[in-house]
């Protein structure tokens, strides 16, 4: 044993005299690197807790076809943000910025050797493409169980081009419209608005042009595996804390803030959504808690480094309670959002766009009154936060309609009656995910 803590001494002193040199020769903060290597791995294990939490929830002729739907971003999009998504989304404007360019962008060519605020750019890119990764696989959850695979790549291609690169540049990059517009610009630290609005709305889009799945609603769909959505779950609630409190690009005050409020939001929308399942049902379900969960890290995501504990508890539950009762309108409305992708990611994030701006600390607003010479309130903010959320929404709903019709006309979106039949797992992929025999 004296021999094992021995090495490993020697190890930790020779790793802080590396990295310590490291530091001093190429003013790498080694503190927020080591952070933001943890926080892109983070991010990145969201995708099996994605997958898990969808595949768990379809039937189980469907389970691996919707599981691929997720890991396949990985590699769809994963190749894209090299080639040119970093460029389109945090390059310089082009077009009066609508979209971002910067030649040393692309395959990432230009920032072998670049450092950004102590971090090797070559982390801030990997970190922000795992953002690009999940947010057209979220999508996938409002379509699940009856779209052809080579369909939903062409469309998760065209959406990366043309929603999501744009939005990203508009709200993220130093010189996009929302980033600059007002005192501070569109508060958005983690994607409440470029992933979770904008995949929530393109879901509503997608779900409503492709026609409900078989059978809906009249016959319902039945969880295949309960336990792998609440592990899913589990896992998105760990990533999460990379999502956030990484999304400072520092490890400091700001990141602890993130972090508490994301731990804070997620367990008041858990408990709430269980209080509502007692009150209604007089049952608390592990489906309810799942989605509980998720409400409150929806709402958090944009706030998470201006609101404070109080705040973080009141947004958690007011999402539950929303979300809960937006769940509802699918039913009533005859659209088929098969994971309810809109009714949380869409309801939830955009809540906590608007609502943010009633919780924001007073030292936020005093700096926000300094660069706009004038007193800066909560109302200043929120007319700021629904401008960004009008563009969103706008800008989703419209290119999502487009791409939909581009992708039926071309390679096909929605899949025959006899496939959607048989499922999606033998027809597209030739497996199954259970061996029933």
């Amino acid at each position: 044993m004296l021999v094992i803590n021995f090495f490993v001494s020697a190890f930790i002193v020779l790793l802080s005299s590396a990295t310590a040199l490291a530091a001093g020769s190429q003013s790498i903060d080694t503190g927020s690197t080591s952070w933001m290597l943890i926080s892109t791995a983070l991010v990145l294990l969201m995708m099996p807790g994605l997958a898990m939490f969808y595949g768990g929830l379809v039937k189980s002729k469907n389970v691996l076809g919707t599981m691929m739907h997720t890991f396949v971003s990985m590699a769809v999009i994963g190749v894209l943000w090299v080639i040119c998504g970093y460029s389109l989304t945090f390059g310089q404007n082009i077009f009066g910025g609508i979209i971002g360019w910067n030649h040393d962008f692309v395959f990432l060519q230009g920032i072998d050797d670049l450092i950004t605020d102590g971090i090797p750019e070559y982390i801030i890119a990997m970190f922000q493409g795992k953002f690009a990764i999940i947010t057209p696989a979220l999508i996938s959850g409002a379509i699940a169980e009856r779209v052809y695979f080579r369909g939903y790549i062409l469309f998760i291609i065209l959406w990366f081009l043309f929603v999501y690169s744009p939005l990203c540049h508009w709200v993220w990059a130093r010189d996009g419209w929302l980033f600059n517009y007002g005192a501070k610009g569109v508060i958005d630290l983690a994607g409440g608005l470029v992933i979770h609005v904008s995949a929530g709305i393109s879901a509503l889009v997608a779900a409503i042009y492709l026609g409900p799945r078989l059978g809906f609603p009249k016959h319902s769909t039945t969880p295949n595996n309960l336990v792998m959505t609440l592990m899913g779950a589990g896992l998105l609630w760990v990533g999460w804390f990379g999502f956030n409190a990484g999304s400072t690009l520092q490890s400091g005050l700001d990141t602890a803030r993130a972090l508490t409020m994301t731990q804070v939001s997620a367990a008041s929308g858990a408990l709430t959504w269980l209080v509502i399942e007692a009150l209604y049902f007089k049952k608390a379900s592990a489906l309810g808690f799942a989605s509980g969960i998720l409400a409150g890290l929806v709402v958090i995501t944009p706030a998470a480094a201006v609101v404070q504990p109080y705040g973080a508890l009141i947004l958690g539950a007011l999402s539950s309670i929303v979300c809960y009762f937006a769940l509802q309108l699918k039913i009533k409305l005859g659209y088929d959002d098969s994971l309810d992708c809109f009714g949380i990611h869409g309801v939830g994030s955009a809540m906590g766009i608007i609502l943010l701006s009633f919780f924001i600390r007073d030292s936020w607003l005093s700096s926000a009154s300094t660069l706009a010479g004038k007193t800066w309130t909560v109302w200043d903010q929120l007319l700021v936060q629904l401008k960004g959320l009008g563009a969103t929404i706008t800008l989703a709903a419209l290119m999502t309609l487009i791409i939909c019709i581009v992708v039926e006309k071309t390679v096909g979106f929605r899949m025959d009656q006899e496939s959607e039949l048989i499922g999606m797992d033998k027809v597209l992929h030739g497996e199954r995910g259970y061996d029933f025999s």
